[in-house]
């Protein structure tokens, strides 16, 4: 369905949200012959995509819901043919590459917490195991010949891998036009009303559009919008900062949590999660903090330049999980929020977008659901 209604455009579905979440979810649901739309904020919006670390990260998934370790690991499993796709189609490397990850530890201390936190993830009920390895220092000295002395182990996964985050996005705003997909920039959502005969009328201050379903993938913009077609989005913006060093002769072939050679030769150093409310500005003092973990991990570092630091709001629901709920009181009517939209690229253009064509998620995405935060009152 695509065609005009009086003042509106109609589409078979509008994603509210042009981020790396919504692009992903758009082209898949493309991919399976609707007519889409993107309504996106445009610049103004608090983006979450250009703050990403651009890992597509395993290891550490999963604590507290077994269902997203397998979801995480489902999209891992699937991000090669999905480069694989998005390049031919679009003719752009995305460089994902999946050579295993390490989180590198400093002291015993940590090295002890993050084997604990391993462990029981995988001693969850319902867990789905995978391999990891618990390093000493003389194995990572092995894969790390730089490594500075104060690393006393750590953690390896083969599932861990990175891209080039900002080819991706690029990537898939490039899918989804070639596939034939309405980009519409500058259109803030300021209303969603379910309308009598079935869809949705979605006001913007360019104009209405109405669409058969609608997929919000707004970020911490869902919080207000989720209301309009009876969901909830309890999320929050928590702020990272990244340090991008210039570029230098390759020495890190695999990535770690937080220190990351990208293709281009840079680092990427980020290891901050900040409670700060909407604030997207830097500070000196966390950015000092990061850059001296850093240069402990690896002293070569140290005399490195440091090209570009930015600061951006990452997705968080209560419990960091993502949420992904479908409308009982407004059928047609999906939410897809989460703060690893990088990582889960894959699985939202290859499992989630084809639910919601099919007009339902699947029984085994319930966990997702915004209604594990409901509290059931005391009898």
């Amino acid at each position: 369905m695509l065609g005009t209604m009086a003042d509106a455009t109609i589409f078979d579905t509008a994603v509210i949200g042009g981020g790396v979440v919504g692009a992903a979810v758009a082209r898949g649901l493309l991919g399976a012959g609707l007519t889409v739309c993107i309504l996106d904020e445009g610049d103004v919006a608090h983006r979450a995509s250009r703050g990403n670390f651009a890992l597509v990260w395993v290891q550490s998934k999963g604590l507290g819901m077994a269902r997203y370790g397998a979801w995480t690991r489902a999209s891992s499993d699937a991000w090669a043919d999905f480069a694989a796709d998005l390049r031919t189609e679009t003719g752009i490397d995305v460089a994902h590459q999946r050579p295993g990850g390490f989180s590198l530890c400093l002291s015993e201390e940590e090295l002890e917490r993050r084997r604990a936190a391993l462990v029981r993830m995988h001693n969850q009920p319902g867990w789905i195991p995978y391999d990891w390895e618990l390093l000493d220092r003389a194995a990572i000295a092995r894969e790390f010949p730089d490594v500075g002395p104060e690393v006393v182990g750590g953690l390896y996964c083969p599932l861990d891998g990175h891209v080039n985050s900002l080819r991706l996005f690029r990537a898939l705003h490039a899918a989804f036009n070639a596939r034939g997909g309405a980009y519409l920039p500058e259109r803030p959502v300021t209303s969603i009303a379910p309308l009598s005969a079935g869809g949705f009328r979605i006001e913007t201050p360019r104009g209405a559009i109405e669409a058969g379903k609608v997929v919000l993938a707004a970020g911490i913009a869902n919080a207000p919008l989720a209301p309009m077609v009876g969901l909830t989005a309890p999320v929050r913006p928590q702020r990272g900062q990244i340090l991008v060093t210039e570029k230098t002769a390759p020495f890190l072939y695999r990535p770690i949590l937080t220190v990351r050679q990208t293709d281009e030769g840079g680092l990427m150093i980020g290891d901050s999660m900040e409670e700060v409310g909407p604030d997207e500005r830097i500070g000196l003092g966390v950015l000092s903090v990061m850059a001296q973990r850093a240069v402990r991990m690896f002293p070569r570092i140290a005399s490195l330049n440091v090209v570009r630091t930015w600061a951006a709001l990452r997705v968080m629901s209560r419990d960091g999980f993502p949420i992904y709920d479908g409308s009982e009181g407004s059928p047609g009517a999906f939410i897809a929020t989460c703060h690893s939209g990088v990582t889960l690229a894959a699985a939202h253009d290859r499992l989630l977008a084809p639910m919601i064509a099919r007009g339902a998620l699947d029984a085994d995405m319930a966990p997702f659901s915004a209604r594990r935060f409901d509290v059931p009152q005391a009898a």
